[in-house]
């Protein structure tokens, strides 16, 4: 057991400093472990990319406007939040994604699961795809799998299971627009794993899809509880209240930037300003870039290591309309729009016929994503100015021609983490060379999964490796 009370420090408040103090939190109460816990951000809120506004009836998230019940973290997390009841599901019915295609938006094809077709039929018959794309992409059912393990890009992957057709019209767009990045550069085994191993499983992505639906079918699963997304009543900025709430044993400083961190014997001296503060064990969840910064002095080779996780900026654009203003139906989840396009937006989200309660009556809410990989220029504008590049491109595309009634614009500078090709193989070094410091955690979206499940398994995977030295501090961490 721990003799005397053990200090951590967290530095940043997002969701994956909020989840890892929360755990060690309940894990210190659960076991008896003194732990005296802070949590350290530099801006004057916490939530980092959650931000959710109410404004006028309109429910507005800035970044992030829900997370996937297939991975356990998040619905476990809100279930011992006590927010089960304030969990809001996808529209039931109108649930088809649309690609700009020419100017026009052609609804995917009925069982598509992201880039592989679930169902021949509506794939044979879609006139999104040209003969040529649907005769290379059924090519897929005869070409060998990949004997090698090497990793490779996500535009690679699907150029070589599916052509090039639909790297254009999925593999950017939809699989890659995720990261907001390049599909030439991103991993396939980091990024989308379980199509890497729908190919090694089955030889083909079509026949391991065709077989999988099969197989749910004859063993007659029973239908989810939840949609495969999730969302709540008040937005998503709800977890992080309720996380605030629940940190009773944690100190906060909010708006105190952290300007050094550096290796005592033992632990670490955090300094914010002219204070400086010791730890036995430090958890960094901020960007790699950032904390190169820190780590430059006494660990440069970690700091090179950290350097090579690239980072884009994004921005999202929420406008709301009275109904009566919008020709389209809104009769689905929104838009993704193919770089051949042209267009200055990457993708759209109808978020009111997504989600139910996200705008007051008679009145519909859209979402617009901007800049990434290709067009983080964009990020650099003003909010009028994004706001009014935004109205020009509905109107093309929707035929929106009147005033919002609310415009909200939001920026997201370099904080949407890269993972190019070889990212699990850097990320493991780098995990090797934090071995080397007892009591240096780094986590957060830039490592293992950038959606919230993903940060919250490792907010609490990491608090369970700080109990663990806490508790034998002869241990290597």
């Amino acid at each position: 057991m721990v003799s005397q009370q053990k200090k951590v420090i967290i530095i940043g408040g997002g969701i994956s400093g909020l989840s890892t103090a929360y755990f060690l939190q309940e894990q210190s109460k659960k076991n008896n472990v003194p732990i005296k816990i802070r949590l350290i951000e530099a801006s004057p809120r916490l939530g980092g990319k959650i931000t959710s506004e109410q404004v006028d009836g309109f429910v507005i998230e800035g970044g992030p406007d829900s997370f996937i019940t297939q991975k356990k973290w998040g619905m476990e997390l809100i279930q011992q939040l006590g927010l089960t009841e304030r969990l809001v599901q996808t529209h039931p019915v109108e649930k088809s994604v649309y690609i700009l295609s020419e100017g026009k938006l052609i609804p995917m094809p009925q069982g598509f699961n992201l880039m592989v077709p679930g169902q021949l039929l509506p794939f044979a018959l879609s006139p999104l795809i040209s003969l040529f794309g649907k005769m290379r992409m059924g090519l897929d059912l005869f070409i060998p799998k990949k004997k090698s393990s090497e990793d490779e890009s996500i535009g690679a992957f699907v150029r070589r299971r599916l052509g090039e057709e639909a790297v254009q019209l999925f593999a950017e767009p939809i699989l890659a627009g995720i990261f907001a990045g390049n599909a030439d550069k991103l991993s396939m085994k980091a990024a989308f794993p379980q199509f890497a191993m729908l190919e090694q499983a089955h030889g083909s992505l079509i026949k391991g899809m065709l077989k999988r639906k099969q197989g749910a079918a004859q063993k007659g699963q029973p239908t989810p509880k939840w949609s495969l997304f999730v969302t709540l009543e008040e937005g998503l900025s709800s977890i992080v209240t309720e996380l605030k709430n629940k940190l009773d044993h944690v100190e906060m400083d909010i708006g105190k930037p952290v300007t050094s961190v550096s290796p005592t014997q033992p632990g670490y001296e955090v300094g914010t300003g002219s204070e400086k503060q010791h730890a036995d064990a430090l958890v960094i969840t901020t960007p790699t870039y950032k904390t190169a910064e820190w780590i430059e002095e006494w660990d440069m080779p970690l700091c090179a290591l950290l350097q090579k996780i690239d980072y884009v900026s994004t921005a999202t654009v929420s406008l709301g309309f009275r109904i009566k203003d919008v020709p389209h139906p809104l009769n689905g989840f929104g838009f993704v729009v193919p770089r051949k396009e042209g267009s200055a937006i990457m993708a759209s989200t109808w978020s009111s016929t997504k989600f139910p309660g996200r705008a007051p009556k008679d009145h519909v809410l859209i979402r617009v994503f901007m800049g990434g990989a290709y067009r983080q220029d964009i990020t650099n504008q003003t909010d009028e100015a994004l706001i009014a590049t935004v109205r020009k491109e509905l109107q093309t595309i929707l035929g929106i021609k009147a005033d919002p009634v609310v415009a909200r614009a939001f920026r997201w500078q370099k904080a949407n983490p890269q993972y190019y090709v070889g990212h699990l193989d850097l990320v493991s070094k780098i995990e090797s060379a934090c071995q080397q410091h007892s009591g240096l955690f780094l986590t957060g979206a830039a490592y293992r999964g950038v959606g919230i499940p993903d940060c919250i398994q490792q907010g609490m995977e990491t608090s369970e490796k700080v109990l663990k030295l806490l508790l034998h501090p002869s241990r290597k961490s």
